[in-house]
């Protein structure tokens, strides 16, 4: 995917206020159209025109696959955030007409699995409200377990519970409640597939809890969109186009490289998928790797970088763009 891949035209058709700070949004094809096919795990990348900066943020769906006339997201409000979940939460209406890319998936159920072990935190349930669905109709064994503060800021639990009933299991911090996740890692049957979303801590948490207990590494699957760090402002020379790009303080480089005209590749926007690696012809100062992408050798190496959460420091940096 990149600037020029072609994007689809969505009506906001309706709007929640989910809890204090979730909402969820609709989106309707504006030419009445059937969407594209998607399944569980799948996100768009939303773009939004804020004033004179276009963000791009992407987004889990969480509608059921299969569903073409509908797509739907939840986003939580980051008030300390750069700004996309505000945009949507301040300034989006019902009927407003936004774009979005076509659907990608990073975190599919692997087919392979005989169960499927859920672990969500707080916004993390999105992904899997979408993967359950699926799961469900496909007559797959799941089991989801869901962290969070407290049941005002429970996103779903009654749908959950409905829904799924002991399939589910919620942990609320407000009343000290914690995952058994040792206990729970013992007693899956052989042949399981581990999935976590939420916090960057939640995350490590489970997944080396995981490999300390001896599960294979094609098991664990994990999905974490970051946001591109803030710092120092620096340019950007660009060795196939010519160009320079300005990288502001609260700018992504992917997102500098953009505004500069150059045509990049991006999937996630968020450090996890690897399309936007880019290579490094020069680099006079320190490359800051804020992706959980490429590995500790490629990062050490200083011949690439993942423009899209990643930041410079120093005097001259020139990438084959």
């Amino acid at each position: 995917m990149s600037d020029k891949t072609p994007k689809i035209e969505v009506r906001v058709s309706e709007i929640h206020q989910v809890t204090p700070e979730i909402k969820r949004f609709h989106f309707k094809p504006v030419d009445g159209s059937p969407l594209p096919n998607f399944s569980g795990g799948a996100h768009v990348v939303v773009e939004m025109e804020d004033g004179a900066t276009l963000r791009r943020n992407p987004y889990s769906l969480m509608s059921r696959p299969g569903d073409t006339a509908c797509y739907t997201i939840s986003v939580r409000r980051d008030d300390n955030g750069r700004g996309g979940s505000l945009f949507l939460h301040g300034r989006v209406r019902p009927g407003d007409i936004i774009r979005i890319s076509h659907p990608v998936n990073l975190f599919p159920p692997d087919q392979r699995a005989k169960k499927h072990l859920l672990f969500a935190g707080g916004i993390g349930i999105t992904p899997f409200m979408a993967m359950m669905a699926q799961l469900s109709d496909e007559d797959r064994p799941f089991e989801l377990h869901y962290a969070v503060r407290s049941d005002e800021h429970g996103a779903y639990l009654a749908h959950l519970a409905e829904r799924y009933g002991r399939r589910v299991h919620i942990y609320r911090d407000a009343k000290g409640e914690a995952i058994p996740l040792v206990d729970l890692l013992a007693r899956q049957p052989l042949g399981t597939h581990l999935y976590v979303c939420g916090p960057g801590g939640m995350i490590r948490w489970v997944l080396d809890t995981a490999r300390n207990e001896g599960w294979p590494e094609q098991n664990l699957h994990n999905e974490q969109f970051l946001a591109p760090a803030s710092g120092k402002p620096y340019e950007i020379t660009l060795a196939q186009s010519g160009k320079r790009a300005q990288v502001g303080p609260h700018q992504s480089m992917l997102e500098a490289i953009e505004a500069a005209g150059v045509d990049a590749p991006y999937l996630c926007r968020g450090g996890a998928c690897g399309q936007c690696e880019t290579r490094v012809l020069s680099c006079d100062g320190t490359l800051l790797h804020n992706d959980h992408y490429l590995s500790e050798a490629d990062k050490a190496s200083g011949t690439k970088v993942m423009p899209c959460v990643s930041r410079f420091e120093g005097r001259e940096l020139v990438l084959d763009l």
